[in-house]
């Protein structure tokens, strides 16, 4: 047997059994992440409808605020600082996504006027912490998304072409190396055979009488 084939054969099972490893973690990360992806999607439509909720009841007292008090009046709470957010990353099978957002909102003036008014800088607010919030799962849910997306076609690739290719090449290293065994053991056989017919044949007969 060839000891170039016994290194081939050794070389390529060394791949073939990293590449299943390789395909048994990659399909753990899928499972892992697809979980925690379906948890952000239910996280990400909660979010949304907060949103939603609080910048439509926010336009609505933003309207009659306007009615009562007149813009100018609107105008005077507004201030020219803005709003800072603070992102913190939180991390899942190498993936990072942003997780719990500080929204940290400049001092307003005291409105004055009705309680309409303070009422719609309140939900402003509020509004805009319920969009960071939103924007933040949302941001999280599409990175996870890409990554169980990128592992399936990783993992497909190593399933569908570098196992498949793998178990190829190595069935015709053994298929080589049982055909080079046996041609050895033919030889093998072969000369022990003439091995065995030259001892066992006849000898001359001048050289049984010492030549006379």
């Amino acid at each position: 047997m060839s000891a170039t084939g016994r290194a081939a054969k050794v070389r390529v099972e060394r791949r073939l059994m990293a590449a299943r490893h390789g395909s048994r973690m990659l399909d753990r990360k899928q499972h892992i992440l697809a979980e925690e992806l379906e948890r952000f999607e239910l996280r990400a439509e909660r979010a949304r409808a907060e949103w939603e909720e609080v910048a439509h009841e926010a336009l609505l007292w933003l309207h009659r605020a306007a009615g009562l008090e007149g813009s100018a009046r609107i105008e005077s709470v507004a201030t020219p600082e803005i709003a800072m957010v603070q992102i913190r990353w939180d991390n899942v099978m190498g993936v990072s996504y942003p997780e719990n957002p500080e929204c940290r909102l400049p001092a307003v003036p005291q409105p004055g006027g009705s309680s309409a008014l303070s009422y719609t800088v309140a939900l402003h607010r509020r509004a805009l912490e319920a969009g960071v919030r939103y924007a933040a799962v949302t941001r999280a849910e599409l990175l996870l998304a890409a990554e169980v997306a990128a592992t399936q076609t990783r993992q497909r690739a190593v399933e569908n072409r570098w196992i498949p290719r793998l178990e190829k090449e190595l069935l015709g290293i053994r298929k080589k190396l049982d055909e080079l065994e046996l041609e050895e053991g033919l030889r093998l056989r072969w000369a022990a055979d003439r091995s065995l017919a030259k001892a066992s044949a006849p000898v001359p007969h001048s050289r049984r009488n010492g030549g006379s």
